[in-house]
């Protein structure tokens, strides 16, 4: 099943608060993320970087934490939303602000923005598409993934990672990931005491 880019975000089986986010593509697969301190990015690999004028959805950042909060989605809302916080707003406020704002890609799928925001004690993850929004609480010690095509509503799920670099791997094809066709690469960020990010390029 193909279900395109799909965010994960909630609380581990472990009790440990994460968002993780994969790239699935059938159109643009040579794309990499790019991982620094506290933000990361979806780029292009190197000698594809005109694809960005093919399409320009393509290439955005992805993941950032402000004052321990991490935001991450598929799409230039990331900042956005961060920006929001950043500035005192609410999280379900940045988010469903951010999503309506931004409103879902203009391409020829009209593809859904979607998003997630945690923190160590609650998260929230929200979805913009061309016939609705929705800004969903995540139920406590619990996980939900979100996609651009098929899963537009909250789904729960189990997320079995105890860092950064195992959540990258878990949502890119295990656990209930597995299934799921295409992936390109991920992304996740895990607290522990601080937010640690780690990204997954595969060869």
């Amino acid at each position: 099943m193909y279900l395109g880019r799909i965010i994960s975000a909630g609380k581990t089986e472990d009790g440990k608060p994460y968002v993780a986010y994969r790239v699935s593509s059938r159109s643009f697969p040579n794309r990499q993320v790019k991982v620094l301190e506290e933000e990361a990015s979806i780029i292009p690999k190197e000698g594809f970087e005109k694809d960005i004028f093919k399409n320009t959805y393509i290439a955005y950042n992805c993941l950032k934490i402000v004052d321990d909060i991490a935001i991450i989605s598929n799409g230039s809302h990331t900042d956005p939303i961060a920006d929001k916080i950043a500035l005192g707003m609410n999280i379900r406020d940045a988010l469903a602000y951010s999503l309506i704002t931004m409103d879902y890609e203009k391409d020829d799928y009209n593809t859904p923005r979607i998003a997630a925001v945690a923190t160590k004690e609650e998260a929230y993850i929200g979805i913009v598409t061309d016939s609705k929004i929705l800004v969903e609480k995540i139920a406590d010690e619990e996980a939900s993934f979100i996609s651009t095509y098929e899963v537009n509503t909250p789904k729960s799920v189990k997320f079995q990672s105890e860092t950064s670099e195992a959540a990258c791997k878990f949502i890119f094809d295990e656990g209930d990931f597995a299934e799921f066709e295409h992936p390109v690469c991920s992304v996740a960020a895990i607290f522990d005491g601080k937010w640690t990010i780690s990204g997954l390029n595969p060869e």
